[in-house]
């Protein structure tokens, strides 16, 4: 099989099942994604909903605090694949429960937490383990393919995912009945995963550490926070998407006649919008990662957009617009990303990767799910316009205070 060099990593077969794998299992978590928030706007009254929603981020956010670094810990010291295989089982778990649970009438916005929380935890074991698996699966000078195809197939996830969950809620009339059958096809989906790693060599890792969870984990801590380009990289990650998680406070937009006003269907469809331009913006960045140069500028400039497309969101009133902008989060969203993956992968050595991830988590999913609780309240006590768009101007004050202090983040061209 010939590929070209756009695509070149997939001539790898364990990389190209595990790819395939996670294009369907990532599909299915974007879609329980936004019906579990459309779900729990659905079961509270109105003037509740900024808190309510703020909760499935807090609910989230405390189990990535607690057992992220630990599972970085746990992915550098046994067989990654057979962490992962442990892991997305529990992940079907928690999706088939949900689904049990809203098919039965009986789901509560705290069932829905408490399984959010379960979920989260999971995930924390998980990523670090997926995350350190990829690049093994590849020769080195494939790697930055490889991490650009990872971000493309999470990207069309993305965008298949949330319209394909709004659809099917819509089509039961956007009741409960929806949101149930989302949360069985996606633990359906990860089934995918299951059936790439169970097919897998072992994958244990290469340096096996002899130090105790702590002393390795303060290992990790210290390489991370004592290499100026990851620590600048995760700060951004960190204030970005804990001020600008846009996409959260959708349902409560959606659902007021006076701001938006449009069904799941069309919620479905603003779900996916960062994705369409994540896509679009991935089939372009994927080529042209190994030619670009001043790539920290390049990530700075990314990030400002980003909350600047946020500001733009949160005063819209329109479909269009609405569209339009969170299309350029989206769009701004995955040049930053890209860079940031490749950058800590081309920075990490193996043995550290899992607990880098398990740092990055931290960071990375942590900083969202925090930014949600925080979204959510300031909705509560103002609106969520409001939360919004000083959520965007934050994020961009927040990225022009890290360019001005960090000079090698700005000089870094990839090298």
């Amino acid at each position: 099989m010939r590929f070209s060099e756009t695509l070149v990593a997939l001539r790898y077969p364990a990389f190209r099942r595990l790819f395939i794998g996670q294009a369907i299992s990532v599909t299915g978590s974007m879609m329980q994604s936004a019906a579990l928030l459309w779900h729990v706007a659905l079961l509270v009254p109105a003037e509740d909903r900024g808190t309510a929603l703020g909760l499935v981020g807090l609910s989230r956010f405390v189990p990535i605090c607690l057992f992220a670094l630990w599972g970085g810990v746990v992915a550098d010291s046994v067989d990654r694949v057979k962490l992962m295989l442990r892991t997305q089982v529990a992940l079907l778990g928690v999706a088939a429960l949900l689904g049990v649970l809203t098919f039965a009438g009986l789901a509560t916005p705290l069932l829905i937490y408490a399984l959010s929380a379960v979920g989260a935890a999971a995930t924390a074991f998980d990523a670090p383990a997926r995350q350190s698996l990829a690049p093994t699966l590849v020769p080195r000078e494939h790697l930055p393919n490889a991490v650009s195809l990872n971000v493309v197939v999470f990207q069309v996830a993305s965008v298949a995912g949330p319209a394909l969950g709004g659809l099917l809620i819509g089509s039961f009339g956007a009741g409960q009945s929806g949101v149930a059958w989302v949360y069985a096809l996606n633990a359906a989906s990860f089934l995918a995963v299951v059936v790439a790693l169970a097919g897998m060599p072992a994958a244990a890792p290469p340096e096996p550490t002899t130090q105790s969870g702590l002393h390795a984990a303060v290992e990790g801590f210290r390489f991370v926070f004592g290499t100026p380009l990851l620590r600048s990289t995760m700060l951004l990650d960190f204030f970005a998407t804990f001020f600008s998680s846009a996409t959260f406070l959708l349902p409560m937009m959606a659902l007021d006649p006076t701001l938006l006003g449009v069904g799941p269907e069309a919620y479905g469809w603003l779900q996916a919008a960062p994705a369409v331009g994540a896509a679009l913006t991935s089939a372009v960045m994927v080529p042209a990662l190994a030619r670009l140069d001043r790539r920290g500028v390049v990530l700075l400039v990314a990030v400002v957009g980003y909350g600047l497309a946020t500001v733009l969101f949160g005063v819209a009133r329109s479909l269009m617009i609405a569209f339009l902008a969170l299309f350029l989060t989206g769009v701004f969203d995955t040049i930053s990303m890209t860079i940031r993956h490749v950058l800590r992968q081309l920075h990490t050595p193996d043995h550290l990767r899992g607990r880098m991830t398990g740092v990055n988590m931290i960071f990375f999913m942590g900083g969202p799910q925090l930014g949600e609780f925080e979204a959510g309240i300031v909705a509560r006590l103002t609106s969520a316009p409001v939360s919004v768009i000083s959520g965007g101007v934050a994020c961009v004050v927040s990225t022009l205070w890290i360019a001005w202090r960090d000079r090698e983040l700005r000089a870094y061209r990839g090298r």
